[in-house]
């Protein structure tokens, strides 16, 4: 699942092909989006700007108001970049949206959610709304981050720490991830942490993504590790653990059962995981 940094990278190479560019072509299989398509061509396209796992690219023409195209990749979803008349790693049948321009095209696949808004139809947003701060932003506000968490004191932290309204950002692997680094339980509820320990592991959360946002796939969050061994427990279930060598554990948590991997070793508490 793509998270903060995958969003990171792909408006980043977004931004490189097609920013301040005059789109020449605009397409959608979304009928809401098809029915702007036309507005979009002529504009230019002066953002590209991730915020946790969403990411707003902004449409101008001088006399107009501005359109956005907001999309959220969620499982499956995936930006590719292309030269006019390049084979496509994709069927065209799964692409949502097609940018065009005069040196590249733009096709977004699979992706579940594609929107093109205006400015105030954005403001309404419900989920825009209702984002935590981004742990990917330079002015990332740690305090607001803790509050949000804090709010959620009757969830497992590896539930709490992924929803996106608390901060955005972190999925699936970084959620075992950081919580492994940290030694916390996925178990333990937020109320049983104290403020020292969630403020680290927001750090720790915020450091790791930014760590992968330019860097060479796949993610790492182990430093110097050799090829095939970037990860401490994500995916690794039934696996001895890389630091004491304990059965790496995978449990289900929360409505959507996203796997959790984590170290009973390493990460015991006094919060467990129901039998």
């Amino acid at each position: 699942m793509p998270e903060g940094d995958t969003i990171f990278r792909a408006a980043t190479g977004l931004r490189r092909a097609i920013g301040g560019k005059v789109v020449t072509g605009f397409r959608s299989d979304i009928p809401a989006v098809a029915a702007r398509a036309a507005g979009v061509i002529g504009r230019t396209v002066t953002a590209i700007d991730p915020y946790g796992k969403h990411l707003l690219m902004r449409f101008h023409a001088d006399g107009a108001a501005d359109l956005v195209l907001h999309s959220h990749m969620h499982m499956e979803g995936q930006w590719h970049i292309y030269r006019p008349g390049e084979r496509w790693w994709r069927g065209a049948s799964r692409a949502r949206a097609v940018i065009e321009t005069a040196d590249f095209v733009a096709p977004c696949f699979d992706a579940p959610t594609v929107e093109l808004l205006t400015d105030p139809e954005l403001a309404r947003h419900p989920w825009m709304r209702s984002l935590g701060p981004d742990a990917m932003a330079d002015d990332f506000d740690e305090d607001a981050a803790l509050a949000r968490l804090r709010a959620r004191a009757d969830a497992p932290i590896g539930v709490a720490i992924m929803d996106q309204r608390a901060f955005t950002g972190v999925g699936n692997v970084y959620k075992s991830e950081v919580l492994f680094i940290r030694r916390i339980s996925p178990f333990a509820e937020v109320h049983e942490l104290s403020d020292d320990g969630l403020r680290e592991l927001i750090v720790e959360s915020r450091d790791q993504l930014r760590a992968n946002r330019t860097g060479a796939w796949p993610r790492t969050t182990r430093l110097d590790a050799r090829r095939g061994e970037e990860l401490w427990v994500y995916d690794r279930a039934g696996k001895p653990c890389r630091v004491c060598g304990s059965t790496i554990a995978l449990r289900r948590q929360g409505d959507a059962g996203r796997a959790t991997y984590y170290c009973p070793s390493c990460q015991a508490g006094r919060a467990r995981p129901a039998p």
